[in-house]
């Protein structure tokens, strides 16, 4: 157990430093003119030299992007992230401020998009060949051959402008304070995104999924649990769920990069205000503090998912664990095996 906690902090000490270094080289080598990009053309253009000196020493367009990193990382160790020049913060509060409302829209989309798709495709897997699995097939296809702000826009102007079921973007209503804002107006505003972002996923879960459950009702203890008389329903529920279990958790945690990834487009078509959006805004203003912040986070997420799954995997299948027991027991097994073979 020290072994592995010490393996992973390791590698995500290790994940943590190549993104910041990663961030820091492409804002660098962007031709982004983080002074043009954050006041604009007209005024950049009447403005005198001395301001526009001021500015670029605001924004360290001058510095070296070694120094730059290195004061950074020296702050990061502090326990200071910087602040954002693009919002005027401290980058640990424009994270937190958005940070709430991308948890909220890619939890949801994370949990509706696994349901949807295990189903989806047992259904599929359980019917290979008939109707409902050319469905569902033919449905995966469409969806993972789509863009995910193509179908944000198309959501928009059927639910929003041609129904007027849902709002058209942000994550609360125009013109409310706060205090205002109810917990319906909230859920309002959040379940088109979510319903996007959700099935934008599903395709990649339900497709693994349906090979998956055919090779289930494919082996042999299923073959004999049919010999006997049970149906498909009755095999899958009750002999299958559990080796369905394990390819189905590494999907769904694998996924929480697909998540983020998509939430991000999603955020921009909806104006949605998130980690996502932020990003977006770092990017094109050049706020490198800003856009590592994020970056650190979104990693993070992605390798707690990692771990979480790796995890879950000795939990579901008790031959995860046999195969990483200690290797100091391998060769008493070889000594075991040698005397057996004397014999």
């Amino acid at each position: 157990m020290a072994g592995f906690v010490l393996r992973n902090i390791a590698k995500f000490l290790l994940l943590m430093v190549a993104v910041s270094v990663v961030v820091f080289v492409l804002v660098s080598v962007s031709p982004i003119d983080p002074v043009q990009a954050n006041v604009g053309q007209a005024a950049y253009v009447s403005m005198s030299e001395e301001k526009r000196a001021q500015l670029q020493e605001y924004w360290g367009v001058g510095t070296p992007m070694w120094e730059r990193y290195a004061n950074w990382a020296g702050d990061l160790l502090r326990g200071d992230m910087g602040t954002s020049l693009r919002f005027n913060a401290p980058v640990a509060d424009v994270i937190a401020t958005r940070a709430a409302n991308s948890l909220a829209l890619m939890g949801i989309a994370w949990v509706a998009s696994g349901v949807l798709g295990v189903a989806l495709g047992v259904v599929a897997g359980a019917f290979r060949g008939r109707w409902p699995d050319r469905a569902v097939r033919a449905w995966c296809y469409v969806l993972a051959s789509t863009p995910t702000f193509w179908l944000g826009l198309v959501a928009l102007m059927v639910f929003s402008v041609g129904l007027g079921w849902f709002p058209f973007g942000f994550s609360v209503p125009l013109g409310v304070a706060a205090s205002d804002v109810t917990l319906a107006d909230a859920a309002r505003h959040i379940v088109l995104p979510a319903l996007v972002l959700s099935v934008a996923g599903v395709a990649n879960v339900a497709l693994h999924t349906r090979e998956k459950t055919i090779d289930v009702l494919e082996s042999d203890y299923a073959r004999f649990a049919r010999a006997r008389g049970e149906r498909t329903g009755s095999i899958v529920l009750r002999h299958g769920l559990r080796n369905l279990a394990l390819p189905a958790l590494t999907l769904q945690f694998a996924s929480i990069s697909e998540i983020f990834g998509g939430s991000v487009l999603v955020e921009q078509v909806f104006s949605y205000p998130g980690l996502g959006q932020a990003a977006v805004t770092a990017g094109l203003g050049g706020d490198v503090a800003l856009l590592a912040g994020i970056a650190l986070v979104s990693a993070a997420l992605v390798f707690g998912g990692n771990l979480v799954a790796n995890v879950l995997y000795g939990v579901v299948d008790p031959r995860m664990r046999a195969a990483s027991a200690p290797a100091q027991g391998a060769p008493l097994a070889a000594g075991a095996a040698e005397r057996e073979g004397g014999r």
